[in-house]
This record gives C-alpha cells, sequence and structure tokens, in this order.
C-alpha cells in the first residue's frame, strides 16, 4: 500500500485531498502544521477541525509544532519588509520554507514516506525529455494556486501530489459532501491566515510596527497631507489617502528612510520594466538568453507578454509589452508558456 502524508490544514479542500487519497488505496497520515495561536485555518479551530476529518476517514493525525519556523521566516519576513517600504508576499515563502519541506522532512525522517499531498490547486508533471518535473496551472482557473507555488525545488515537486489539481471547486465540495466530511460547507477561508487571524493586515501590522507620522508628498516634494507610517500604504493604493486632489491621486513610491508616502496620478504608478530577485526556475533549466512568456504581477492580475531577460545572481529583468499599473515591490512576479509554470522570483525596487 503507498503512504502519503497529507498537510490538513482544517478546510474543505485539505479534507477532499485526504479522502481522495484514502479512496484510492493509499496509507494516508494527517499532518497539521501548528503555525501560530488564534483562531482561523492552520490554527486552533483548523487543527480541531483536521482531527475531526481524519477521525471520519479512519486514519491517523498528527501535529507539529513549527511556530518559531513561522514566526521567523513569515512574521519578522513581513514586518521588516513593510517596515523598509515594501509589500511582501509570504504565501509563496510559507509554501516552501514552512509548509512544503518541513512536511517532506518529517515524512520522510519520521514516517518512512517519500510522498506528500496538499489541497492546493496545481498540477506537476514528468517531462522525460528534460528530466524535470513541470508545475502546472490548476484545471479550475479561478482557484489555480500555481502563482503561489513558483518557489517549489525539484525535490520538492517530485515528492508533492496535488489530487485538486484536475477539479473544480464545486466537484471539491461535492466530494466532501459525498464523504460526509463536516468541512464540505465550511466558509472560504481568506487568502492570507494573518489576515484572518488579526482581522486586516493593519491590525497585524500595528501589533509589531509603533505608529510614525510623517509627511505624504507628490513628485515634486510638496506635503499634501500626513501619514501614520509607511507601512500602511502600498505602491498603486487610491482608496484611504485622505487627501483632496482634483484628480485621483495614487501611492507611487514609499521612502521608508525619510519617512514619506509619495503620490500622483495614474501614470506615474505605470512602469515598462523591472527587476525580479530570488529567481527559481521551475519547470526549466536556467536559460542562458532572452525568453518569451507571459507574466502575472500579482495573484489576481491578468498574465501579460514580457520578455524575460536573465540577469546574475539569481535575477531577471522582466520588459513588458506594455506598461504595466502597480508593479509592487515585494511581490511575486511569475511567467508561465501556456499552462507551464517556467519561474518566478520577487520584485525589487525600483531605484
Amino acid at each position: 500500500m503507498k503512504k502519503v502524508v497529507v498537510g490538513l490544514s482544517g478546510g474543505v479542500d485539505s479534507s477532499a485531498a485526504a479522502a481522495i487519497l484514502h479512496n484510492q488505496g493509499y496509507e494516508v497520515v494527517g499532518l497539521t502544521l501548528w503555525l501560530m495561536k488564534g483562531k482561523g485555518q492552520c490554527c486552533s479551530e483548523g487543527m480541531i477541525d483536521a482531527a475531526y476529518i481524519c477521525e471520519q476517514l479512519g486514519i491517523p493525525h498528527q501535529v507539529v509544532d513549527i511556530r518559531e519556523v513561522f514566526q521567523t521566516n513569515i512574521v519578522d519576513y513581513l514586518v521588516s519588509g513593510y517596515s523598509a517600504g515594501i509589500t511582501p508576499l509570504p504565501c509563496s515563502q510559507c509554501n516552501k520554507t514552512v509548509k512544503f519541506a518541513p512536511m517532506v522532512q518529517y515524512a520522510r525522517e519520521q514516517l518512512g514516506c517519500d510522498r506528500i499531498a496538499t489541497g492546493h490547486y496545481a498540477k506537476i508533471s514528468y517531462n522525460e525529455a528534460t528530466k524535470r518535473y513541470e508545475l502546472l496551472r490548476a484545471v479550475d482557473r479561478n482557484k489555480d494556486q500555481s502563482y503561489f507555488l513558483y518557489d517549489l525545488s525539484q525535490d520538492l515537486l517530485a515528492a508533492t501530489v496535488f489530487p485538486l489539481g484536475e477539479l473544480h471547486k464545486t466537484d471539491t465540495r461535492r466530494i466532501a459532501a459525498e464523504y460526509n466530511l463536516k468541512t464540505a460547507d465550511k466558509p472560504e477561508s481568506q487568502d492570507l491566515c494573518l489576515v484572518e487571524s488579526n482581522g486586516s493586515m493593519r491590525a497585524f501590522l500595528d501589533k509589531y510596527l509603533a505608529p510614525k507620522k510623517g509627511d505624504i508628498v507628490d513628485g515634486d516634494g510638496k506635503v499634501l497631507g500626513q501619514h501614520d507610517g509607511v507601512h500602511h500604504y502600498t505602491i498603486g493604493q487610491r482608496k484611504g489617502l485622505g487627501i483632496a486632489a482634483a484628480e485621483p491621486l495614487y501611492v507611487i513610491g514609499l521612502d521608508a528612510v525619510n519617512n514619506k508616502v509619495i503620490v500622483g496620478d495614474r501614470t506615474l504608478a505605470t512602469e515598462s520594466e523591472c527587476t525580479v530577485q530570488r529567481v527559481n526556475w521551475v519547470s526549466i533549466a536556467q536559460p542562458s538568453t532572452p525568453i518569451r512568456a507571459e507574466v502575472q504581477i500579482r495573484y489576481r492580475s491578468n498574465p501579460v507578454p514580457v520578455t524575460v531577460i536573465p540577469l546574475e545572481d539569481s535575477r531577471v529583468s522582466l520588459v513588458f509589452d506594455e506598461p504595466q499599473f502597480s508593479i509592487t515591490p515585494g511581490q511575486a512576479a511569475v511567467w508561465y508558456e501556456g499552462e507551464k509554470v517556467l519561474g518566478g522570483g520577487i520584485i525589487e525596487q525600483f531605484t
């Protein structure tokens, strides 16, 4: 019997993934990572629901306390990023360093198992010609999470199963209902667990960063208003600026050193290119010459045509066919060839 460790957050997706694999004849072990104290997915409520699901399916359930890893790799990472005037994306880093890698390590060292599974909406295939595992979009494009998984290594992809990759969300809920799982009708969680746990990103940041009043200025340095901390703002933001102006104003820059929020019209928040650091080439080996692709600069943004130019030190330059609005330092840029994730990385600050 094939053995697999399924990451259970206490939501319907991971619950259905466990049920599907259990029905397929796998020896399933449910594993919940204790990330932080408080309510929400992966926390107290999630652990209780995950344990109940394992009881329903008749499979063992284990909990691993990795709160210190989460604190260092996600909480501290977020706080330092926002305080420096960038808008970090924690999910891709969390998937690699907090979830997938520890799960694979635990499965191999503690359970003698080399396979893990999660409830993510994505697909993995193996290319015999290139001898590489490829990360692909899920069938349900509305739920596709490949954008958040670009940083997974070949070793992690080789060890991972995504049972929901060929399903739509409606199919997932139907399957959960067929197995009478407690989570079948459980509401969707927010994309970011810290927001769900704290009520808002602002509330989370206010626990770690004290208010620091400063000026809101235009591109010429003219003071237009006041702010209470650059960490409360992000590039492209229009609402909540507290400024009366004849035309809509957008955040076009965050100067953390001088504690200034810089605003201007929409065109000033538009760029024709950017650089990306900490690049991981997923489905292909790093190219030596520029390639054509489609890139997403935010999770919900539409893919747009781009030229990807490899640079030194795990960096690339992205040159867009058409200028893009709100290219945000700290967020992920992920480039695709059709359904295939070619690579991705973190958008650098503009100089």
